[in-house]
C-alpha cells in the first residue's frame, strides 16, 4: 500500500522510504520524530532515498517522513553578513544562545533573526512597474554593507501597496505588487532560493578586471580575475588555510564568504576568533562587517558538508545580484568530495577512480561554473570569485579531485610543502602553478599599472624558469664551474625568490603590497640584472658586484620601502649605478 511515509531503512546519513509516491527529486523533507532535515536524492518504483543533513543516531524504522513540497532553500535577507552558519544555514550563534554550545538534532532555528528591526528605506511608490531584480527597499546591514531587497527572479508587476520608511523585521510585508495575471504578491525583506540552482543574470561579462590580493606571487605571476576561479592545492601543512585567510583579509572584494568545509574544529575556531579581531584595511571597521562564515567542521554530519558549498555559493550570488564583488573561499573541496564518496558508497553506486563517484567532475563543474562577472537583472555589475582549496592525500596532485578541479579553474596556485617548511610564504611553487587569465587581464594592467608591469613580469618569469633548468646542473656538478652569465641567473633568481616572491604576512609593510610597489620592486631587480650583465660583457667577474652586498640589500627592500612612499626605490637604482661605476673604475 502506497503513501505509508515512514522510514524503512537507515544507513548512516542515508534513509529509505518504501512504496511511496509522495516525494519528488531534490525535495526537502523532515525525517523522524525529531524532524531532521533531509533531501530526496533518489526515487525508484519501490524506494525513495533521502540524505539526512543531521546526525541520524537514535533514528528508528517506522518513524514518519514528511515532505515540504520545495527543494533545499537558502533564506536570503538582511542579517546574513556578520553571521556564522552551519552547512544548512542554521545560525550557530542563535543556536548557542537558545540551546547552549552543542547542536541538538532537529532544531527549528530560523536562518535570520526574525525579531530584529531594520531601519528600512522603501525605494518604490504605488503605481510603479517592478521587474525581476529591481530594488524595492534598502537597509544598512552593517556599517559597510547596504542591503538591497530585490524583486525575486521570474516575478514582475505593478506596486499596489508600499509602506513608508520605518523599522521592519525580515518577515514584515513592505511592498505588495499585482502581477499581469492579477495575482497579488507580498514582498518582505527576505526571500528564498534553492541552493542547487544558480541565480539568473541578464548577461555574463568577460572577466577583464583582476582581483587584487596584495600577494606578489599571485598578482604578478598568477593573477585571478574578478569572477574567475582559482584552486589552491597543497598537502597537509603547506599553508592552504593561511593563504585563504590572507586573501580573505586583503583582496579587494566587497564581501567575503568563507566556507569551512570538513576542516578541523580548532582550525575553524581560530578563523572565527581571527576574523572577529581583524580590522578591515579598506574601511577601518571590523572585518566581520563584510564577512559571512559557514562552519561545517569534520565532526559535523557528512551530508551537511556536501550542502555547505552550495549554501555558500547561493549567498555569494545573492550579494552579487545587489552589485557587489564577492569572493568565496571554499576550504576544502577535497573534504566535500570525500562526503560525496561516503554517501555514494552507502548508496552502493558503482565507484570510479579512487572510490569517488563517477559524477565527481560534473559536481565540481557545477560549483566552479557559478563563478562569473555578470550584468545583473537590475542592470548592476557584480561578480563571484571562487577560490577553492584542495587537499590531495600525500600532496599527490595526480589524484582525482585535483585533476578534475584543474579542468574547471583557470588559475592554479600549487602549494609546495618544502617551501612551507623553509618558511617561504606564500608557499606557491612558481614552476607548478599557472594562470590562464593573462590575455584577459593584461589590457587592464597596461592601462592601470603601466606597460612595464607586463614586461617585467615576463622577464621575471623567464629568469625563474632558466634557474630551474640550471639547478639540475648545479645538483650534479656544483655552481662553481658555471660561467658567470649562468651564475648571474642563479643569483638574480635568489633575489626574486627571497626578495620578491617570499612575503611576510605579519610585517605591516609586507603583508599587503600595492601593484605600483610590486612593479617598482621588479624594476629594481631587473635593473641590477641588466647592470650585472654589462659587467660580464666587460669580462669583470660577477663576484666583484656580490662583494658589495647589493644582491642581499635588494632582498630586504620589501621591508624598508613604505607602501605609501615609493620614492626610496630611486635610491636603490642610484646605489646600483654607483656600485657599477666604481667597479668599472678599478
Amino acid at each position: 500500500m502506497k503513501n505509508q511515509n515512514v522510514i524503512y531503512g537507515i544507513n548512516g546519513p542515508v534513509v529509505t522510504v518504501k512504496d511511496t509516491d509522495s516525494f519528488s527529486m531534490m525535495e526537502m523533507v523532515y525525517v523522524g520524530n525529531s524532524k531532521l532535515i533531509g533531501e530526496v536524492i533518489g526515487i525508484t518504483e519501490e524506494f525513495t532515498t533521502i540524505q539526512v543533513y543531521e546526525e541520524t543516531t537514535g533514528l528508528e524504522p517506522l518513524e514518519p517522513v514528511v515532505g515540504t513540497g520545495s527543494p533545499m532553500m537558502a533564506t536570503l535577507g538582511p542579517g546574513i553578513i556578520n553571521n556564522i552558519f552551519d552547512g544548512i544555514q542554521r545560525p550557530l550563534r542563535g543556536i548557542e544562545n537558545r540551546y547552549g554550545a552543542f547542536i541538538e538534532k532537529g532544531l527549528g532555528v530560523s536562518a535570520l533573526d526574525e525579531e530584529k528591526k531594520w531601519d528600512v528605506k522603501i525605494k518604490v511608490k504605488v503605481g510603479e512597474k517592478l521587474f525581476a531584480g529591481d530594488i524595492y527597499a534598502e537597509c544598512q546591514e552593517t556599517s559597510i554593507i547596504t542591503h538591497k531587497c530585490m524583486v525575486p527572479p521570474n516575478v514582475a508587476g505593478e506596486v499596489v501597496m508600499a509602506k513608508k520608511n520605518g523599522k521592519f523585521s525580515v518577515n514584515d510585508v513592505v511592498v505588495q505588487i499585482k502581477t499581469e495575471n492579477g495575482k497579488e504578491l507580498k514582498l518582505t525583506l527576505c526571500q528564498q532560493w534553492p541552493i542547487r540552482s544558480p541565480r539568473p543574470v541578464a548577461k555574463r561579462l568577460p572577466t577583464t578586471i583582476p582581483l587584487i590580493t596584495g600577494q606578489r606571487v599571485i598578482d604578478t605571476l598568477f593573477p585571478v580575475s574578478k569572477g574567475g576561479a582559482a584552486a589552491v592545492p597543497g598537502g597537509f601543512g603547506a599553508g592552504k588555510t593561511m593563504t585563504q585567510h590572507q586573501l580573505a583579509k586583503w583582496c579587494d572584494a566587497d564581501i567575503i564568504v568563507y566556507v569551512g568545509c570538513g576542516e578541523r574544529g580548532n582550525e575553524m575556531s581560530q578563523v572565527l576568533s581571527e576574523f572577529s579581531e581583524l580590522i578591515d584595511p579598506k574601511s577601518g571597521k571590523p572585518m566581520t562587517e563584510r564577512t559571512v562564515l559557514i562552519a561545517n567542521t569534520s565532526n559535523m554530519p557528512v551530508a551537511a558538508r556536501e550542502a555547505s558549498i552550495y549554501t555558500g555559493i547561493t549567498l555569494a550570488e545573492y550579494y552579487r545580484d545587489m552589485g557587489y564583488h564577492v569572493a568565496i573561499m571554499a576550504d576544502s573541496t577535497s573534504r566535500w568530495a570525500e562526503a560525496l564518496r561516503e554517501i555514494s558508497g552507502r548508496l552502493e553506486e558503482m565507484p570510479a577512480e579512487e572510490g569517488f563517484p563517477a559524477y565527481l567532475p560534473s559536481r565540481l563543474s557545477e560549483f566552479y561554473e557559478r563563478a562569473g562577472l555578470t550584468k545583473n537583472l537590475n542592470n548592476s555589475d557584480g561578480s563571484v570569485t571562487i577560490i577553492g582549496a584542495v587537499s590531495p592525500q600525500g600532496a599527490d596532485f595526480s589524484e582525482p579531485v585535483t585533476q578534475n578541479t584543474k579542468r574547471f579553474v583557470r588559475a592554479f596556485w600549487a602549494l609546495d610543502k618544502s617551501l612551507a617548511y623553509t618558511r617561504h610564504y606564500p608557499a606557491i611553487n612558481w614552476m607548478q602553478s599557472y594562470s590562464e587569465y593573462f590575455t584577459d587581464l593584461d589590457p587592464w594592467f597596461v592601462q592601470n599599472v603601466g606597460e612595464d608591469f607586463v614586461k617585467y613580469r615576463a622577464k621575471i618569469s623567464a629568469i625563474l624558469h632558466e634557474e630551474n633548468k640550471l639547478m639540475e646542473i648545479v645538483k650534479l656538478i656544483g655552481s662553481d664551474v658555471l660561467p658567470d652569465d649562468q651564475k648571474l641567473v642563479i643569483e638574480i633568481a635568489r633575489v626574486i625568490r627571497v626578495g620578491f616572491l617570499q612575503q611576510n604576512a605579519f610585517h605591516k609593510e609586507d603583508t599587503f603590497v600595492p601593484l605600483e610597489k610590486q612593479k617598482l620592486m621588479m624594476k629594481v631587480i631587473l635593473h641590477l640584472e641588466n647592470k650585472a650583465r654589462q659587467l660580464i660583457l666587460a669580462s669583470i667577474p660577477i663576484a666583484r658586484l656580490q662583494e658589495r652586498g647589493v644582491f642581499d640589500k635588494l632582498t630586504k627592500m620589501k621591508y624598508e620601502v613604505p607602501n605609501n612612499d615609493l620614492s626610496a626605490f630611486d635610491g636603490y637604482i642610484e646605489e646600483i649605478d654607483q656600485a657599477f661605476s666604481e667597479i668599472l673604475k678599478v
